[in-house]
């Protein structure tokens, strides 16, 4: 079931997001590879937007949706940054 979610390369490499030199991963249907931390939160944020349209097509509250996506948004720039900056 994993090999339909995650395509590990095993290899090392660049992320496509944040830029740290690391084991890199692809997701379905990206052609970029990621880091661990950054493929999961790509993830995320691809199923919060799909969530957040169903939400608002149905008249629901998003805002917690929306925070969510927000936190993640944060979480790979602050990423980002740190590895330009070498931390």
């Amino acid at each position: 079931m994993t090999d339909n979610l995650w395509s590990t390369e095993g290899s090392v490499g660049r992320c496509s997001v944040c830029g740290r030199e690391t084991e890199l991963v692809g997701l379905p249907g990206k052609r970029d590879k990621y880091c661990l931390g950054c493929s999961g939160d790509l993830a995320t944020a691809d199923l919060l937007i799909t969530e957040i349209d169903a939400a608002t097509f149905a008249g629901r509250n998003t805002n917690a949706l929306i925070s969510e996506f927000e936190e993640i948004g944060s979480r790979m720039l602050h990423r980002a940054q740190s590895a330009e900056q070498g931390i």
